[in-house]
């Protein structure tokens, strides 16, 4: 088939390879233009080694943007991690229209940061959504989904790069399939079902020791690796990244303070939350490397009896 493709970083790079690894024609590559001392986007550089036709609009909407889609002559277009508004005049284009990537099951955390949210709410299943993309935000009606737990320890981390991403590649190339024989469904959103979380950023990332043990836990995990989840040590911000958890099963277990440390060893430290422990395994200071929790307890002057928070 001859498709478009619109998108960028490392997934929109994995979707343009599993495309031309089966031989199908890439008319255009449609990229967001990089910001000023970003890094070369890899989806960009990998289609302009292989000669492909990049175009890089700073809005979609522009009508060269509309035109270049428009003599790209496509079967499909396929967007693949597009943060880009995408206007209805422009995805319409192709033959059999387009198709999008989601990380959720949607209806369920439409938005930007889809991945970490159910993992911070205590979700103990996610998966992916392909889509019609619709001036709505991830309004539109489903072509395809996949599913997957999440276990009581993966991270955004083990989710993504484990999971969501190579169950997206491969899901991206059947949707298109099925698109473009004519035999795919599609299913209208069931909008009672919906729920929109926004960006998960620095404050979103914000830990409160006060919180129930399984909140707090939820929250590093969610976040680990990016935004990582933080708090603060005589007003220096510490990212905490792997951690355990453990809860206190009777009053007699209850040691320390809410947001104390209580033990430190060569390999962690312990923090006390409500309802147990956190036992963290991997951290930085915003100035320092990431390792483990002792080492950075060692470098940092953690103890026990500090108090995080503070």
């Amino acid at each position: 088939m001859k498709i478009a493709i619109i998108g960028q970083q490392d997934f929109g790079k994995g979707v343009l390879e599993a495309f031309l690894a089966r031989g199908d024609e890439v008319a255009a590559v449609f990229c967001a233009p990089e910001k000023e001392g970003a890094r070369p986007d890899v989806l960009r550089v990998a289609a302009q080694e292989k000669g492909l036709k990049v175009h890089q609009f700073k809005s979609l909407r522009a009508p060269e943007a509309v035109q270049a889609m428009q003599e790209a002559n496509a079967d499909i277009g396929i967007m693949a991690f597009v943060l880009q508004f995408a206007p209805q005049e422009f995805v319409n284009i192709p033959k059999c229209g387009t198709i999008q990537y989601h990380p959720s099951l949607l209806p369920k955390f439409r938005g930007p940061s889809s991945i970490n949210w159910p993992i911070i709410k205590g979700e103990t299943e996610t998966g992916l959504t392909i889509f019609r993309p619709t001036d709505g935000l991830d309004e539109g009606a489903i072509v395809l989904q996949k599913k997957t737990p999440i276990s009581a320890d993966d991270t955004l981390g083990t989710i993504y790069f484990d999971r969501l991403f190579p169950m997206g590649v491969q899901a991206m190339v059947e949707a298109a399939d099925l698109v473009v024989a004519g035999k795919h469904k599609e299913v209208v959103q069931d909008e009672s079902q919906a729920s929109y979380e926004g960006w998960c950023r620095g404050a979103e990332a914000k830990i409160d020791w006060a919180k129930p043990v399984d909140h707090v836990y939820n929250l590093i995990r969610g976040c680990n690796p990016a935004p990582g989840a933080w708090t603060t040590l005589n007003g220096k911000k510490l990212q905490i990244f792997d951690a355990r958890k453990a809860l206190f099963r009777r009053f007699a277990d209850v040691t320390g303070k809410i947001g104390e440390v209580t033990a430190v060893t060569a390999q962690s430290f312990k923090v006390t939350v409500q309802g147990g422990t956190v036992e963290v395994l991997k951290a930085k200071f915003e100035d320092g490397k990431k390792l483990s929790g002792g080492e950075v307890a060692q470098s940092g002057g953690i103890a026990a009896g500090a108090i995080l928070g503070s």
